[in-house]
């Protein structure tokens, strides 16, 4: 085996399984393995490139006869919030975000596992155990980083010093040229403040201070209700068969 070949990705098919967004459909994934003798710059290109990373393998829809998922991304230093958007980062001001490594805790997990059970109770991840959701945060050979939100102290408060309860929490990736977000997950408790869209405003406002250009969040797809929240930050890029194109 040539050099060069050891460092090029082999790629795999899924096998076709129903689709858990678009009722009636099929869904198959070409994946491939990020290990350590991969470059980073190819690794970089892959995600950059429509690819959504899950630990360290690197997928994307294959599906046949269907184009309904779209690669989105916001262009940072052109993204103005909006009316509602503004309320939302008004609700949440009481919030301390905090960039750490990504290290699993035993609190995250039960946030996320109240997560799981309150709003995707019949999705893939019902089944995550305290080791698989350890997995899905540090198996990663890139640039990886957990964001946490908790209260702000309340002022004079005798415990002030104490660590405040976690209320949210995204996991993300650095890449060369923006973050990609990973998987978020918050309080449901606390629905009412917005947390989604908040936490994506506030890795925007991170990107735009790290100074790059973009926030990839995924999977746009067409018909999915559960999706169509990401057209929202405008203006984005989608990706498409000539390149990344404004929408």
């Amino acid at each position: 085996m040539t050099e060069q070949r050891k460092h090029f990705p082999e790629f795999y098919v899924t096998a076709p399984q129903p689709c858990p967004y678009l009722s009636g459909r099929l869904e198959r994934k070409v994946f491939t393995h990020l290990t350590h003798d991969k470059t980073p710059a190819l690794v970089d290109n892959l995600l950059k490139g429509g690819f959504r990373r899950s630990q360290n393998i690197a997928y994307m829809p294959y599906c046949e006869g269907c184009q309904a998922c779209v690669s989105v991304r916001v262009v940072v230093d052109e993204f103005e919030p909006t009316r509602s958007m503004r309320r939302i980062l008004a609700a949440n001001e009481d919030l301390v975000p905090q960039h750490l490594q990504a290290t699993p805790t035993s609190e995250q997990y039960s946030l996320f596992r109240a997560y799981i059970d309150a709003r995707h109770a019949e999705g893939g991840m019902a089944d995550m155990t305290v080791l698989d959701y350890a997995m899905m945060v540090e198996d990663s050979i890139i640039d990886t980083f957990m964001t946490e939100y908790r209260l702000k102290p309340e002022p004079g408060a005798r415990n002030a010093g104490q660590k405040r309860p976690l209320v949210a929490a995204a996991l993300c990736d650095r890449l060369s040229d923006g973050i990609s977000m990973v998987y978020s997950f918050y309080e449901p408790e606390a629905f009412r403040r917005g947390l989604g869209t908040y936490m994506i405003l506030d890795h925007i406002a991170y990107a735009k201070r790290l100074g790059l250009p973009y926030v990839y969040l995924g999977y746009w797809i067409n018909g999915s209700p559960k999706m169509s929240y990401k057209r929202r930050f405008r203006p984005q890029e989608q990706l498409t068969g000539n390149g990344w194109t404004r929408l």
